[in-house]
């Protein structure tokens, strides 16, 4: 409890004078809840239930166990903005500030849509620190533009010595200059839709008779090769001939897979360098990049069912998938080796578990 205090000490009550349990209190249970597996509020309540002699153990609980719609009526209500700032110093201080490589994309909460709106969902712009491999900050994309979500995210974040990578969505000249800003490198992929700067960066590699520096690499897994190799050329001038910020160097991964009664497949990717970067840091680099759809969507969506989350209304969604981010990052840096799954099943059934799960909040 006294690493939860530490964590949200300053947040902000939004209910009335008259609450009848403590702000921290439900917080606590609703962390721990979801660390055993609670995917809704309802949940929340029942798990309070099941486990409440530990729960006393740490808590007063002056009034008992909050009900299901005390958990739902604080997450609609808290302010999202102010939970993710608690939540993003608390993991810049627990990750010993962001350094590395850090890779920005948004996410959207399929089932968290308004009636008659399921095909406009709540969408999410997600940091993630992938050489910690921690979600680092969240932020909604306004009127689910990902882009003006990136730029908004990034100006929330001290970014010296990292490198920031995106997808192609946000190759652009004003996420680029947000970065800058704020003391980052980027390394963003590139693609067609930029018409003449993609063009220029494609006759950038064919004009240069050699390539003296490259790099490769070669992985198998799942019946699957795949080898890559990158290039990186410098050419200050496209900077301005574009109007991109802080632009250098390009670079140029070409992979090539084979798969078991497949054809073989050939790929190239493009990338925008505010530095010139080895070859190898550049493999490195975009790699890297992947962990936060490989470690960050795809795990919230397989481990805690974030895609089929029901919650609706009013901040309910973005303060619940915040608390999620929290309880995956606390699940990936206990020390027991076991996968995700088997550390949720376990926090359900050994109370000593969920403790030490709890304890690493400090």
């Amino acid at each position: 409890m006294q690493g939860l205090i530490a964590v949200f000490s300053d947040l902000p009550d939004p209910r009335a004078a008259n609450a009848r349990h403590d702000l921290l209190e439900v917080l606590y249970v609703a962390l721990a809840a979801v660390l055993c597996g609670a995917e809704s509020c309802a949940d929340m309540a029942e798990f309070g239930e099941a486990k409440e002699d530990l729960l006393r153990e740490v808590l007063q609980l002056k009034h008992g166990i909050p009900s299901h719609d005390t958990f739902s009526r604080l997450f609609r209500l808290l302010d999202p903005e102010a939970f993710e700032k608690a939540f993003r110093e608390f993991m810049l201080a627990f990750a010993q500030g962001l350094k590395g490589v850090v890779a920005i994309d948004g996410k959207s909460l399929r089932g968290a849509f308004e009636r008659g709106q399921r095909s406009t969902p709540l969408h999410l712009v997600n940091v993630w620190a992938a050489d910690q491999r921690l979600a680092i900050a969240q932020c909604k994309a306004p009127g689910r533009n990902e882009i003006a979500g990136a730029v908004a995210v990034i100006r929330l974040l001290s970014l010296k010595g990292c490198i920031v990578t995106t997808d192609a969505l946000h190759c652009n000249a004003k996420v680029a200059q947000a970065i800058l800003d704020r003391g980052g490198e980027y390394a963003l992929v590139l693609k067609e839709n930029q018409g003449p700067l993609y063009a220029d960066a494609t006759r950038l590699f064919d004009a240069a008779a050699r390539h003296d520096e490259s790099a490769e690499e070669r992985n198998r897994s799942h019946d699957r090769t795949e080898e890559r190799r990158a290039i990186v050329l410098c050419d200050a001038t496209l900077a301005g001939r574009h109007g991109f910020p802080g632009l250098q160097a390009i670079g140029r991964i070409e992979a090539l897979r084979r798969a078991a009664a497949k054809p073989e497949e050939r790929l190239v990717r493009y990338f925008v360098l505010s530095q010139p970067l080895a070859p190898d840091k550049l493999l490195r680099t975009a790699r890297l990049h992947w962990g936060i759809e490989n470690e960050l969507h795809w795990t919230l969506d397989v481990v805690f069912d974030e895609d089929r989350a029901r919650n609706r209304k009013d901040h309910g969604p973005q303060n619940l998938a915040l608390l999620r981010k929290l309880a995956l990052n606390i699940l990936k840096s206990h020390p027991d080796k076991a996968s995700l799954r088997r550390k949720v099943k376990r926090a359900g059934w050994d109370n000593l578990f969920l403790i030490s799960l709890l304890g690493q909040m400090r």
